[in-house]
């Protein structure tokens, strides 16, 4: 074929009469033969490889649009056919023994769930014809709604070694409450009566010598008998945040008695970095005593405190920071007088290392207002011829550190120093005749004396949690005073400790202890008086003492438990009051019995 086009090609240029014509012709020939001669290498060169290497990583990039106007038409008169690659895959068998085993999940003993129950009932008896009683019960009243009621006895008929006049005792408390969670407010009510008799025991050692049918003629008894009403009030997202109150009414044989209302609404507005918050303080009292001590008159009290008290608290990952001031005025509405008072409320806490050390501190102060329903919480054995008044503690400086030896090792160290303005001091009342008319004039009561007192305190504890099956802790704390008025602080320790344990021996018993140490204590002994003797008066000491007490139980199914309690194990009669003896060692056994009511 292409010698058919070189002779047509060559006949054509020899046509030609014009030498430039012809050598034109002669180049364009001599171009067309190498072209064709290119092509037919190209078609016969072999496949081969190349390697390439890349110097700069592949940056793609998007060109700028452009749209082609019509589909482009190839018109290659030379085509290229691919040539065909055969290649083969040898393929190895690689012989294996390996079997691997089938899974097998692994069973889980699943915990039976522990029932809880919304009631249950105690009833116990012991020595000294002893009876304890508790009754709670709980109703779910909706998904947000529950109301419940607890019902507690506890009483002994006496039979205190070496005590001529009857020392039976009562106490018995019916509470009640309803709470409802709604999602942006809860609220609470609850109220409760109260019921407690006593009796004025504690003869001086100078009436051993009467004679039984004058000691069988003293009138010692006394039945206190009380009641309040209160409720709460929380909301969420909203700068009011809570609002307590509560209104008490409490009263005696004796015709005394006392209405206390209390209410304290709290109040937070968050500001840029730090968080205001406003608390309140309102309390009524007013009460009166029918007679006084030794035919004297009685009295009558009433005082009104309202206080507010506005802080600014930082909050951060290791800081906590408080600082406010607490504006008290005092009014004693039964004398026509009026006080103000400033009180610091200052608190501060900073974690140096996490939950190992955290080191707190501050000053607080408060109006603390008295009332003849606390005094008788303290001391059942006061006299209804008490002197009632508030208690101004001007400041209260602590510092101290707390935190974490382990996850179940917990400590706390504390030092405080504290001033007091009107702090309330139980002094024996004293004898004046030799046949009182009434049954708590033969030093057998305790009246109140009150005396400007610094105190000095120092308190360690140490807390041990292992799990839900073992506490243990233990606490001390020291006490000293400085009186301003009185010689000595009347029936304060200057020592008290505390060492509890709880534990599970097995899944069915369970087992607990607790000791109570509290040190000496100083008191006014009046001696013999009138026609006993010259009316000698001293300062003594009460004995320290050590309370010991024990229990242990059994669980006999998820509904049904046995207990039983020792009390005052070491087996001493001490004076937890002065010429008051507690009962030596009891002992008390029960059943607790769960249950639903439906």
């Amino acid at each position: 074929m292409l010698k058919d086009i070189f002779s047509k090609l060559f006949a054509m240029f020899l046509g030609s009469q014009s030498y430039s014509e012809r050598l034109i012709r002669i180049v364009i020939v001599i171009t067309l033969l190498l072209l064709c001669v290119t092509i037919a290498s190209a078609q016969e060169d072999n496949l081969g490889t190349e390697v390439v290497n890349i110097v700069k990583p592949y940056t793609p990039s998007i060109s700028d649009a452009f749209k082609v106007k019509e589909t482009p038409v190839l018109n290659d008169s030379v085509n290229t056919t691919k040539k065909k690659v055969e290649y083969q895959i040898f393929s190895v068998p690689v012989a294996s023994t390996f079997t691997p085993a089938k899974g097998q999940a692994t069973s889980v003993e699943k915990a039976k769930p522990i029932r809880q129950y919304d009631n249950y009932a105690t009833l116990g008896f012991g020595n000294y014809t002893s009876i304890l009683a508790e009754l709670y019960s709980n109703f779910q009243i909706s998904r947000t709604d529950n109301a419940g009621f607890f019902l507690r006895h506890n009483s002994s008929q006496g039979g205190i070694d070496d005590v001529r006049i009857e020392n039976k005792y009562y106490d018995t408390r019916l509470d009640g409450n309803y709470t409802s969670r709604q999602k942006d407010i809860t609220y609470s009510a609850d109220a409760g009566i109260e019921h407690q008799l006593v009796n004025w025991y504690g003869l001086p050692v100078y009436f051993d010598a009467l004679s039984e049918e004058f000691i069988n003629g003293i009138d010692a008894q006394q039945t206190y008998f009380g009641g309040y009403v209160g409720g709460s009030l929380a909301l969420q997202d909203s700068f009011f945040e809570k609002a307590t109150a509560n209104l008490r009414f409490f009263t005696d044989s004796y015709s005394s008695s006392e209405f206390n209302f209390s209410a304290q609404p709290e109040f937070s507005f968050p500001l840029t970095q730090f968080i205001l918050k406003v608390d309140g303080d309102v309390n009524y009292l007013s009460g009166s005593f029918d007679r006084g001590l030794f035919g004297t008159s009685g009295t009558s009290y009433s005082y009104l405190n309202a206080g507010v008290s506005p802080s600014l608290v930082y909050v951060d990952e290791d800081l906590t920071l408080s600082l406010g001031v607490a504006g008290y005025v005092g009014l004693d509405t039964e004398n026509s007088e009026s006080n103000f008072f400033i009180y610091p409320r200052i608190a501060a806490s900073y974690r140096l290392v996490d939950e190992l050390l955290i080191v707190y501190g501050g000053a607080d102060g408060g109006l603390r207002q008295n009332t003849y329903y606390s005094f008788v919480e303290e001391n059942p054995f006061v006299s209804p011829t008490l002197q009632i008044m508030p208690t101004s503690e001007l400041y209260n400086a602590f510092g101290g550190l707390k935190g974490k030896l382990s996850n179940s090792v917990g400590y706390n160290v504390r030092a405080s120093y504290g001033k007091e303005e009107n702090k309330p001091l139980f002094q024996a009342n004293p004898v004046i005749d030799v046949a009182p008319s009434e049954g708590y004039e033969y030093g057998n009561s305790f009246g109140l004396v009150y005396d400007d007192v610094n105190t000095l305190a120092v308190f360690g504890e140490l807390k041990v949690e292992v799990n839900d099956s073992f506490a243990l802790g233990i606490n001390a704390e020291y006490f000293s005073y400085s009186m301003t008025n009185e010689p000595e602080a009347w029936n304060l320790p200057d020592l008290k400790a505390t060492l509890f344990t709880n534990f599970d021996i097995t899944d069915e018993i369970y087992a607990g202890a607790s000791i109570f140490y509290v040190g000496e204590r100083s008191i006014l002994f009046t001696g013999d008086i009138g026609i006993f003797g010259d009316g000698m008066v001293e300062f003594r000491t009460l004995d320290s003492f050590i309370d010991a007490n024990v229990h242990i139980g059994y669980r006999v199914n998820e509904r049904l438990s046995i207990f039983a309690k020792g009390s005052n194990l070491v087996g001493e009669n001490y004076e937890r009051w002065q010429h008051f003896p507690v009962q030596g060692i009891q002992g008390l056994v029960g059943a607790t019995y769960k249950f639903d009511w439906q």
